[in-house]
């Protein structure tokens, strides 16, 4: 990352392009102490909307003096192709971390506790579920979601591994492995948590194999990105009842169109894109951008780094 000198007056930022969430990024900047100013007089660039990566190279191109953008989510697979490594790029990594990791507790215990299945019916039913207290939980992903769930998980007792690029320890993990080791270790999962970047290393880790080696029980958890599943492969694995279900915040793909099969699927949970919403996630973000414009104008270390040899 290009290193970054204090400015001796107010930094200028831009926030572009206008969507739902400028006027409270705009407020943000503001309240650093900063100029908002348009992007040809910037020295940063804060970006309001996630869906408009296409606009970042027309953006960039009238605003010579940028010398740091921040990205609006952590997940940011759609700006890879734009990022150029002159500058210096952040993101929401750790901004939505706490919510997310809520929403995922909150699928676990709905599909492990069968609550969905239980919620369709129109008369009593027989007794059905299993304890997360207690439970083998592999987590996907190292980052501040996972460090967050950890925290979340460490009340039911449950025995963690984390399996990530790196197979550095994980505070508050039991284990944590190298992605070589995934077919290794959720066998004897009773819940599998999807919580890590979408990269091609990672797009699709979870197909028939991984779903196939699987205990017949266990419940998979996607608050990631729809990409990391083969959705015909977990369409498969759920019908023939070689998984105990699915609880997805995020599909492939996404939006879930009508008719599609996982909706008819009485072990599905699907929840559409809403483990952070944008009352939860826009003040998050708010407190980031204030934060890192304040760095930035004194020189100072920005949180979320994007690391572009890693696209994330």
């Amino acid at each position: 990352m290009p290193p970054i000198e204090p400015f001796q007056s107010p930094v200028r930022v831009a926030v572009a392009p206008v969507s739902g969430r400028h006027d409270s990024l705009v407020a943000a900047v503001e309240a650093a102490g900063a100029l908002v100013v348009e992007p040809p007089e910037a020295d940063a660039l804060v970006w309001a909307d996630a869906q408009r990566a296409d606009l970042v190279p027309e953006v960039l191109a009238s605003a010579p003096g940028v010398r740091w953008v921040q990205l609006p989510f952590a997940g940011i697979e759609n700006f890879v192709p734009h990022l150029d490594p002159s500058l210096t790029w952040t993101c929401g990594k750790g901004v939505y971390a706490d919510p997310v990791a809520e929403h995922a507790l909150a699928l676990a215990l709905a599909g492990m506790r069968h609550l969905g299945e239980y919620a369709r019916q129109d008369s009593w039913t027989g007794p059905a579920g299993h304890n997360l207290l207690g439970a083998r939980v592999v987590i996907l992903g190292g980052g501040e979601i996972t460090q967050a769930l950890l925290g979340l998980l460490a009340p039911f007792g449950a025995t963690t591994t984390v399996v990530r690029r790196r197979p550095d320890p994980v505070p508050g993990a039991d284990h944590t492995v190298g992605p070589d080791r995934l077919l290794d270790v959720v066998p004897d999962a009773d819940l599998v948590v999807l919580a890590l970047a979408l990269t091609p290393e990672t797009e699709g880790i979870i197909d028939a194999v991984a779903l196939d080696a699987m205990a017949p029980h266990s419940w998979l958890v996607n608050v990631a990105r729809g990409r990391h599943v083969v959705t015909d492969d977990l369409v498969d694995a759920l019908s023939a009842g070689r998984i105990g279900g699915a609880a997805l915040d995020v599909t492939d793909p996404e939006p879930l169109p009508e008719g599609h099969p996982l909706w008819a699927l009485p072990q599905v949970i699907i929840t559409p894109h809403t483990a952070n919403t944008p009352e939860m996630g826009v003040p998050l973000l708010a407190a980031r951008v204030t934060e890192n414009v304040r760095r930035f104008a004194a020189g100072e270390t920005l949180l979320g780094p994007v690391h572009l040899d890693l696209g994330y």
